[in-house]
């Protein structure tokens, strides 16, 4: 608790060390905010490892108090958050960032400390609104440099609070049908069965809006590009996880599981969201409009494994239970670690360049050699290829859920094989997505002014990311070495042994023996260097001559030349148009002395959100309509007025009169 105690009060310090203007002073206190980092991700591992405590002050919250916990799941939670605030917080030294965001970010992270320690519904309730409040105030920071943030921050902020009402609604209940909102008691408290049918609904619906799942993500791609480069990080790394987080603890722990209908929506969801992120990802263009929709893929791959936890633990399969959970809360440690490399990567190429869009980039292996490299090493994890940490986490998903099939009955037997297939088409067009960033961001020739001028990152920068990038290798190299942390918040929530204790390999059909990830690697890296030395002796055999390259009189290759993102993803495109449904128009220009000729041609393509389009923009569209005739019931009449208020009054009363 001591060490969980400083965490939250280094944060305090940062941010009352941050209102001062001096340079000195501002990044003392982005160095006390990475130190507040570390002493959380210390505080949860041992939280994870057994070390767990509580606490409960009565008198610092209404309600019900202040009630904290912290035990193996909302340890590793706390772990994740810490680490990531490690990385952002050394990223944005000397970043120049406004005062407002400096002084709120260390804000925002103990808010993020407080959700999973959590021991109550009032602090959790509390937790979550100083979350949603701070992020807000972070996304909306830079608004009088970008229009566009306005409205990023309007619709986070939206989302957000109706996340928050249904999570309140639903946990009110819960609290209601107990002998008090400490979470022990709600754990023994006796709900009918609707009751629970409607606690798990409403919070499912609020956690899926943080956790960016479809069709409730629409804030997701919207605020992150809006968020300042070291904030987004964090939102991505951290705060989404608590969506996850959510329904992990109310789902399995607090509502002791469930019927099997509740886990086959949230698997439906998670597969959705999952396929539906990543193909809408392959289409971006926005480097962190596509991280944005990345992130709802791999939450939609998290509430996959949940799903598949819950189903088993309804079905009586424990262990597969306890292994698909393991496979989930792997891939949550994983994507925060990418994610968050990728994230500061694409900060630091915002920052260089002051643009964001890949069709406007190129040329940045040059000009940004150590940004260029740690991209790449994030780009490999998110791709799912090996021996890139998301490879792992993903293959543990799959095995949980192949080796369910010949135990699940008939319904696993409907229900596995399709969240296989999603999970596998996700991984391929995951692949695609990050060639397509890589190669036209960084490889590619650069394609405008700005991209030619790029200058690389500062050393703090470049560490922050470093920091990340290490934390993948180490993660892709030896997974092992959280499964003894992930064991104990699995079995916190599913008590039915220890799915996985020693040490994880891959082991393949048809081919005797076992391989690990650290042979992978080993392999992969002999593979490459014996390929090069071959090239190089080749070509230092053969005689040099120095000729032009027969080129079709066209030159040297231009930047005109290479392939955009645009037209990389064309052929995806036109293999999903039904379900992208993409959009495009010409505009031609004549010139003034004839029609006949062609001064101009302008072509312009997008691939709208479709959930977006067919769900919200109705929905907005009809409130717009609502407050322009509600205008009328506004004449300035005071005896209208009076009367509103006698009819209010007097519906209220009925109510009561017939519920008593």
């Amino acid at each position: 608790m001591i060490l969980y105690a400083c965490a939250l009060g280094l944060c305090l310090a940062a941010a009352l060390l941050a209102l001062p203007r001096p340079r000195a002073i501002t990044v003392a206190a982005e160095a006390i905010t990475a130190l507040a980092g570390v002493v959380a991700a210390v505080a949860g591992v041992r939280a994870t490892l057994g070390h767990g405590w509580s606490a409960w002050l009565p008198d610092l919250l209404p309600l019900g108090g202040l009630r904290l916990t912290l035990d193996p799941l909302g340890g590793l939670f706390t772990a994740i958050t810490g680490a990531v605030t490690v990385c952002a917080a050394i990223h944005g030294i000397g970043s120049g960032a406004a005062r407002a965001t400096r002084v709120v970010m260390p804000l925002f992270v103990a808010a993020l400390l407080l959700v999973p320690a959590a021991g109550g519904v009032s602090t959790f309730l509390f937790g979550w609104e100083l979350m949603a409040m701070t992020s807000l105030l972070l996304v909306a920071a830079e608004h009088r440099d970008r229009p566009s943030v306005r409205k990023a921050a309007l619709w986070y902020a939206v989302m957000t609070h109706l996340g928050l009402v249904t999570i309140m609604c639903g946990l009110c209940y819960l609290a209601a049908g107990a002998t008090g909102d400490g979470f022990d008691q709600l754990r023994a408290a006796e709900l009918s069965p609707i009751a629970k049918d409607v606690i798990f609904l409403a919070t499912l619906a609020g956690f899926a809006a943080k956790a960016g799942i479809v069709p409730l993500h629409v804030w997701l791609p919207r605020a992150y590009p809006a968020a300042p480069g070291h904030v987004a990080p964090l939102m991505s790394g951290a705060m989404v996880n608590m969506g996850v987080y959510g329904v992990v603890r109310v789902g399995l722990d607090l509502l002791r599981g469930g019927p099997v209908w509740w886990w086959w929506i949230v698997l439906a969801l998670g597969a959705l969201s999952a396929l539906y992120g990543v193909l809408h990802a392959a289409m971006a263009t926005d480097l962190k409009r596509l991280l944005g929709y990345s992130s709802t893929e791999n939450m939609g791959l998290v509430l996959i494994g949940v799903g598949a936890a819950g189903f088993f633990a309804a079905d009586g399969a424990g262990p597969l239970a306890a292994l698909a959970l393991t496979a989930a809360l792997l891939h949550v440690v994983n994507h925060a670690a990418f994610k968050t490399l990728l994230f500061q990567a694409a900060g630091s190429v915002h920052r260089a360049t002051g643009t964001r869009d890949l069709d406007a980039l190129g040329g940045l292996r040059t000009r940004m050699p150590y940004t260029t490299a740690l991209f790449a090493v994030g780009a490999l994890c998110a791709s799912a290829l090996p021996p890139g940490n998301g490879f792992v986490s993903e293959w543990l998903l799959l095995q949980s859920l192949i080796h369910a099939l010949p135990a699940s009955g008939v319904a696993g037997a409907v229900t596995m094989p399709l969240a296989v297939g999603a999970i596998a088409l996700t991984a391929g067009l995951a692949v695609a997505t990050f060639v397509k960033a890589f190669g036209v961001g960084f490889l590619a020739r650069p394609r405008s002014p700005a991209a030619e001028r790029a200058v690389e990152s500062p050393r703090t920068a470049i560490c922050g990311t470093a920091l990340a990038a290490a934390a993948c290798l180490l993660l892709a190299l030896d997974p092992a070495l959280v499964l003894p942390t992930l064991t104990e918040a699995v079995t916190r929530v599913i008590p039915a042994g220890r799915p996985v204790t020693g040490e994880v390999t891959l082991r393949l059909s048809a081919i005797t023996g076992s391989i690990s990830p650290v042979l992978i690697a080993l392999a992969l890296a002999g593979a490459v260097t014996a390929v090069l030395s071959l090239v190089r002796t080749v070509a230092a055999r053969r005689p040099r001559r120095t000729a032009r390259l027969w080129d079709c009189g066209a030159g040297p290759v231009s930047a005109r030349m290479e392939y955009t993102a645009t037209s990389f993803a064309e052929p995806l495109q036109r293999v999903f148009v039904d379900a992208l449904q993409p959009e495009s128009a010409i505009d031609v220009t004549a010139v003034k002395e004839s029609a006949y000729l062609v001064q101009r041609v302008r072509f312009r393509a997008r691939v709208p959100d479709r959930v977006e389009r067919r769900l919200y923009e109705p929905v907005l569209a009809a409130a717009v309509r609502l407050g322009a005739r509600a205008r009328r019931l506004a004449d300035g009449s005071v005896h209208r007025y009076l009367s509103y208020g006698f009819y209010a009054l007097t519906g209220v009363l009925i109510v009561l009169a017939v519920i008593s």
